[in-house]
């Protein structure tokens, strides 16, 4: 359960959402400039807020009125943005355990094995397919151990088929490690699949929420 209570301003933007994300998979949806990607940020701690509060399973990532805002690498998030900017110097397991936490319980062999990247792991980054290289960036996000999971259009950059393909690999992540996600999307039917909140977006605040069925 994520927890927003906050105002950004930047430049002519402004972002004002006041909303409890309480979803398993909670789809932000809306036009280009509506503040999606801005949500995420925010709760990743890539960009500061001008006033509120951000809470995860209450937990305080930020509250402004006592001084708190966590740092990035301190707040347990896993982030996938649109560029997935995996390492191309390193490979595919070096790239998945770079963003291993201590303490983290899952093995890189579940993460990969559920993700199906298994025979990948001595790969190459460059040699990867573009569903590949989306599969070695979530399963980097897992390793991270994150208590949220933030996909900024995982699936933009793929085409129809492919995505089809990829979709299973995120209906396990829900299903099977239970993690919540917040999930970008401009696709209707996608957001129907995966989601079972959706958050309407348009000009910084929310205009609908509820059933993906019933906001879309």
């Amino acid at each position: 359960m994520i927890d927003l209570d906050l105002e950004l301003h930047q430049g002519a933007f402004t972002l004002e959402i006041r909303h409890q994300l309480a979803g398993r998979v909670t789809a932000l949806f809306g036009p280009s400039g509506a503040g999606k990607t801005t949500v995420l940020d925010v709760i990743a701690g890539l960009r500061g807020v001008s006033r509120g509060s951000i809470a995860v399973n209450g937990r305080v990532l930020v509250d402004s009125s006592r001084g708190i805002s966590v740092p990035p690498h301190r707040r347990h998030v896993g982030y996938v943005p649109q560029d997935v900017a995996l390492f191309p110097h390193l490979s595919v397991r070096r790239n998945i355990l770079y963003g291993r936490r201590h303490g983290q319980v899952l093995s890189i062999d579940v993460v990969a094995t559920m993700l199906e990247v298994l025979p990948l792991l001595d790969r190459g980054v460059s040699s990867l397919s573009g569903g590949e290289r989306q599969r070695v960036a979530l399963a980097r996000a897992l390793m991270s151990s994150p208590d949220v999971l933030l996909l900024d259009e995982p699936l933009a950059a793929v085409d129809v088929e492919l995505r089809h393909r990829i979709l299973p690999y995120l209906e396990k992540v829900r299903d099977e490690l239970r993690v919540p996600i917040v999930y970008v999307s401009h696709d209707r039917d996608e957001v129907r699949r995966i989601a079972d909140h959706a958050v309407l977006l348009a000009g910084g605040r929310v205009v609908r929420a509820g059933s993906p069925m019933v906001v879309l």
